[in-house]
């Protein structure tokens, strides 16, 4: 099984911190986020495809060709025009089925594991406010209908926390494109509920890292994620 993890952005909201180093190398605990997500893959993760962009060379040089027995691959996203598109670059990269996840978030290994029991998934993480996240609809049997991006008011409450289960259909769909003018992943994903299911994961545990106050809070507990 291979992952693709989307690590080419800078992380404008952290300030200094990334004027000259990537977000997702930021350290908790005096190790860069990333070293923290690959420890959290299960064993059946072989290959981690990074799509790397800003300063990715730092990125290339502290993970190499090889970790803790899985393959490193490099993709180079030249263009940021979003996630949707990111995940575009590695077509000729991956098999039939892969997981995608967001560079610069924490994971929990169990919810990293029950997604590959799954063709096509989506992972959500229940919050109080909905406005601050996209909140994934769902139906009644727990199948992805769309994804809101930050509605004031919902009944639906699960964000969404940025890991799925993909396969090679996903590259069958246009790429939605979304307010910024970038590519979005979660809502090309949901264009594809017409035709397949997609089922909706609750998480265990999940802790974005969009700014300065979330990566010392990360530091406080990262070892909830282990």
């Amino acid at each position: 099984m291979q992952i693709v993890i989307l690590a080419s952005g800078k992380g404008k909201r952290m300030g200094e911190l990334t004027k000259t180093v990537p977000k997702p190398m930021l350290k908790i605990k005096g190790k860069p986020i990333l070293e923290h997500k690959l420890n959290a893959l299960p064993r059946e993760i072989k290959e981690v495809i990074f799509v790397i962009g800003y300063r990715g060379e730092q990125i290339m040089e502290y993970f190499k060709k090889c970790w803790n027995g899985m393959k490193i691959t490099y993709v180079v996203q030249k263009n940021l025009n979003g996630t949707g598109a990111a995940v575009h670059l590695v077509k000729s990269f991956v098999g039939e089925r892969f997981l995608v996840m967001m560079g610069d978030d924490l994971y929990h290994k169990k919810d990293i594991k029950k997604m590959l029991q799954h063709n096509l998934a989506i992972l959500g993480h229940e919050v109080e406010d909905t406005s601050l996240f996209g909140i994934i609809k769902t139906d009644n049997r727990k199948n992805m209908i769309e994804v809101i991006e930050k509605p004031k008011k919902s009944k639906d409450r699960l964000a969404n926390a940025g890991l799925y289960m993909m396969n090679r259909k996903f590259f069958d769909y246009e790429l939605v494109q979304i307010a910024s003018g970038e590519y979005g992943l979660p809502q090309t994903l949901a264009s594809m509920t017409r035709d397949h299911k997609i089922r909706v994961e609750k998480a265990t545990l999940w802790h974005p890292i969009g700014n300065i106050d979330d990566l010392k809070k990360a530091e406080e507990i990262i070892h909830k994620f282990v």
